[in-house]
């Protein structure tokens, strides 16, 4: 890898599809050298082969499943042993279910837990030191709408969301001055492959495509994490809701996203 201070280099996380894939590639168009991480091996290297015909940059591909235990350890430990320096850390990687939680499986909930919770902290952890010591770099870690609210159906996802959110910020907030920033990135509804893993994509937003495009979200948050934003909401209406979220009772909330997803699970099983 190119350790030479004016090419800096981005480690990205779920890089191979969605929002990571998108970021990665702007990260690349702007001469990054890039460690991207995903399970999917061949898909990384099909991602690698085709940047690195269209960029002059250093990729180092690390094929890791973020859900089992140690996996950031691991990766930490080969990016020390080959001597990679880590400018930017984006924490993208991430999982839900969309199911009763008295009903869904206690593997798939601590494999929400460990990626979108256990794993993203830790890497941030291991990252952060080196950061901090350098007086300058970037952590963009990929919340979610959901971060806002509690969601039922889908309860562990949205309070991993949460957990993101607050840890993101107030994290961003013990490094002020530090020349390091943290940047949460909310998005709404988005198409990422997401709705598919979960099971959505039979949903309302997902048939009438009102789903903002994974390329939309990505340059909206590279910007932002660009400018050092704390919080990044992309859009004018997700950013209106959120802003009139404040001024509604908690349990009216709850009672709203209830139904809501009441009405998409009843489309989705009414279509299987």
């Amino acid at each position: 890898m190119n350790n030479n201070k004016i090419r800096k280099t981005a480690l990205i996380t779920g890089a191979t599809k969605g929002i990571g894939y998108e970021l990665t590639k702007l990260f690349a168009r702007d001469y990054y050298d890039l460690v991207l991480v995903a399970r999917n091996k061949d898909k990384l290297i099909e991602i690698k082969k085709d940047l690195s015909n269209k960029y002059d940059i250093d990729i180092l591909i690390i094929a890791k499943d973020l859900s089992v235990p140690n996996a950031a350890l691991e990766i930490f430990r080969e990016t020390i042993g080959k001597q990679i320096i880590i400018d930017v850390l984006v924490n993208n990687a991430g999982i839900g279910d969309f199911e009763i939680f008295n009903n869904a499986e206690l593997s798939k909930i601590s494999q929400i837990m460990q990626i979108n919770i256990v794993s993203l902290t830790e890497l941030t952890k291991f990252y952060l030191k080196g950061m901090v010591y350098r007086k300058e770099g970037k952590i963009l870690n990929v919340s979610s709408m959901a971060a806002f609210q509690p969601g039922p159906y889908m309860a562990v996802y949205y309070a991993s969301k949460a957990y993101v959110q607050s840890f993101s910020e107030a994290i961003a907030s013990e490094l002020k001055g530090t020349g390091v920033t943290v940047t949460a990135l909310c998005p709404g509804p988005t198409k990422s492959g997401f709705q598919h893993e979960v099971g959505s994509e039979g949903s309302n937003l997902s048939k009438l495509n009102l789903l903002s495009s994974s390329e939309y979200v990505a340059k909206y948050g590279y910007r932002a994490l660009h400018e050092g934003k704390r919080v990044a909401i992309p859009g004018f209406v997700n950013t209106s809701l959120v802003n009139t979220a404040k001024f509604i009772p908690r349990k009216t909330t709850i009672q709203v996203v209830k139904k809501l997803q009441e009405l998409n699970r009843k489309e989705i099983f009414s279509n299987n």
